[in-house]
């Protein structure tokens, strides 16, 4: 595939530094992470050594491929770039970094450094604190909207249920395809590989009913002792908590904090739990494109999911949701210092602006959003960036 996402153009601009940290492209699985590494090496001009580690690798395989780049570093006044894809099959591959890249800062080497995982999950638990002060993450997200309809032709329909995973678009016209994909590339190794492999998990078949029950309640607020009540498999809600957090690591599942002053009744209250892609949903649920779209319960849902999912993008901004007796706001965004209050009315019930206006008058945030019936187009919201509603 031929298109270039925007965030392409941070890498290539790195990578131009006459020197720089080690660049760390994080990001959840199958989201372009390694394409976006070959399109920026394509438009550079120095000389570079692109590899995949493989399970069984040493570091002494690193060594080896760190010389090479070195070697190309000769023959250009920039230097070489090393990219290392799935670089968390080396055990102890950081400190082996660490030690390589301290090397060529006393020697004055020019290499230019890259690495990538297959999960942002992965990627982190190999990064040692000796490691800090030497890289920098270049945060990859999910497909955004505008993304997906410059690169695939989507519909905002077919976005909501089909998501932003660009493989999965690829069977958009053949559901069975798309079901298969969503099980054996995203679901089932973010949960076998990603987790249950690499984590002391002592409760597996709870890590896969709570991932399950996310899907199934994603835009809903559930206290930790109601999620147990809906599972097969009994545990405890400091379990939970863990399990989801790494979901939410994995960039699959995140338990949305409610809004408060203080930060411990944030951490204290019961969490909205909400996906990172909307396909995560429908391709657990195993009901039809028509059907779903056709079902204002079912789409209310996608719509919901899809705003937030769209928040949760951006990595430097945090998002909650706010409720006091029966009055909710959707969503809280904080970003850049500024407050933003966002309610989504998807059609399926008529919903009551009253909490948005207890909200307003209690915390006067910096802006208020619409979005949906009688206010922004959702189309609109999904294609504009968040910062031109400050």
């Amino acid at each position: 595939m031929n298109f270039e996402r925007p965030i392409l153009e941070t890498l290539i601009q790195r990578l131009k530094e006459s020197r720089q940290k080690i660049q760390i492209l994080s990001g959840p699985r199958q989201v372009g992470k390694t394409t976006l590494s070959v399109q920026a090496l394509k438009k550079i001009t120095q000389p570079y050594l692109q590899v995949i580690a493989e399970s069984g690798f040493t570091t002494s395989w690193l060594d080896q491929q760190w010389a090479v780049a070195r070697s190309l570093s000769t023959q250009h006044p920039e230097g070489a770039v090393l990219v290392i894809d799935e670089i968390q099959k080396i055990d102890n591959w950081s400190e082996r970094v660490k030690r390589l890249w301290d090397e060529d800062t006393v020697s004055e080497k020019l290499v230019k450094v890259v690495l990538l995982g297959s999960s942002s999950l992965l990627l982190h638990r190999g990064l040692t604190e000796s490691m800090a002060g030497r890289y920098e993450v270049i945060h990859i997200p999910h497909w955004s909207f505008t993304e997906c309809e410059s690169a695939f032709g989507v519909s905002l329909d077919e976005y909501l249920y089909f998501g932003g995973y660009p493989g999965a678009l690829t069977y958009r016209h053949d559901e069975d395809r798309f079901l298969a994909y969503m099980q054996d590339a995203i679901i089932e190794p973010v949960v076998t590989r990603d987790i249950l492999s690499q984590f002391v998990i002592h409760k597996p078949a709870l890590l896969r009913e709570l991932f399950r029950l996310g899907c199934e309640y994603s835009g809903q607020v559930l206290s930790y002792n109601k999620m147990i009540g809906q599972m097969h498999d009994a545990g405890n809600t400091t379990t939970l908590a863990h399990y989801l957090n790494l979901l939410d690591q994995a960039g699959v599942l995140k338990g949305i904090d409610k809004f408060a002053n203080e930060k411990v009744r944030q951490r204290q209250s019961s969490p909205k739990l909400h996906v990172y892609n909307t396909a995560l949903m429908t391709g657990a649920s195993n009901i039809s494109f028509v059907s779903t779209i056709e079902d204002p319960e079912l789409k209310g849902r996608l719509v919901e999911s899809v705003v937030g999912a769209s928040l949760l993008m951006d990595s430097k901004s945090e998002v909650f949701y706010w409720r006091e007796d029966n009055k909710e706001v959707d969503f809280i965004l904080r970003i850049k210092g500024k407050l933003i209050a966002i309610e989504v009315k998807s059609g399926r019930k008529v919903k009551n602006l009253s909490g948005l206006n207890i909200f307003h008058k209690k915390f006067s945030p910096d802006s208020t959003l619409l979005i949906g019936t009688g206010g922004i187009p959702l189309d609109v919201f999904l294609k504009t960036p968040i910062t031109q509603f400050l």
